[in-house]
């Protein structure tokens, strides 16, 4: 990654949380995109509720017309946080700035 664009990403409102922060800001914000960005096939064997699931390797193309408003808050979780971790960068570029990502994904919780 170019120093410009990295420069830019830690520049975006993105921030790690933990569930406590998360389950805080699911409690008091009512326009929030929970965003799960595991397979499928994953997203089936269980998710947090209320998410929808956009996978990572179909978020570029998805994430515009799935989401919508670039303003909106978006949480974004994954099984580890890895893949959530990526998926901040690709929503980044692509005007979303309001960018949460769950630590740990759901294996910290």
């Amino acid at each position: 990654m170019k120093l410009k664009n990295i420069v830019k990403y830690y520049r975006c409102n993105r921030k790690d949380i933990d569930i406590n922060e998360l389950t805080g800001i699911l409690n008091t914000n009512e326009n929030i995109v929970l965003l799960d960005v595991r397979s499928p096939q994953e997203y089936k064997e269980g998710h947090l509720n209320g998410a929808i699931n956009i996978p990572l390797y179909e978020l570029e193309l998805a994430c515009k017309r799935k989401i919508g408003d670039r303003n909106r808050t978006i949480l974004v979780y994954c099984q580890s946080g890895i893949r959530s971790k990526r998926a901040i960068k690709i929503l980044y570029k692509n005007g979303f700035n309001n960018l949460y990502n769950l630590k740990g994904g759901l294996d910290a919780i």
